[in-house]
């Protein structure tokens, strides 16, 4: 299995971007896609999750301005982030974590810059 990313880039205070996360080499509707983050000097945190049937969770932080997302006909799950914020800096993971064997693939990552 693979996960690409993209769509990340510079964007002010209140804009908007969409991530985007093409699923390859494996049964789409058999995975969980999630997305993680990890800003300069911090852990990695889990953003949101939607699952094979579209169960949705997200952290706290970004509940109400993000939404997550996944097309089975084009094998790609999305990110919409809107009302970005200086805090939402970050480079930005794509999982792919199978119902399956349980197991992860992550993507290499988009990184998301918030600054005016």
């Amino acid at each position: 299995v693979q996960v690409v990313e993209s769509g990340g880039g510079l964007v002010r205070p209140g804009g908007s971007l969409r991530l985007s996360c093409a699923f390859f080499g494996s049964d789409f509707s058999r995975y969980v896609m999630g997305w993680d983050r990890q800003a300069p000097g911090q852990q990695r945190e889990l953003v949101a999750r939607i699952t094979d049937g579209g169960g949705t969770n997200y952290v706290a932080s970004v509940k109400g301005r993000f939404t997550v997302s996944r097309d089975h006909a084009q094998n790609t799950g999305y990110l919409q982030m809107n009302r970005l914020k200086t805090e939402d800096t970050a480079v930005y993971y794509c999982d792919a974590h199978s119902i399956v064997s349980r197991g992860d693939s992550w993507g290499q990552g988009t990184q998301v810059t918030v600054s005016s």
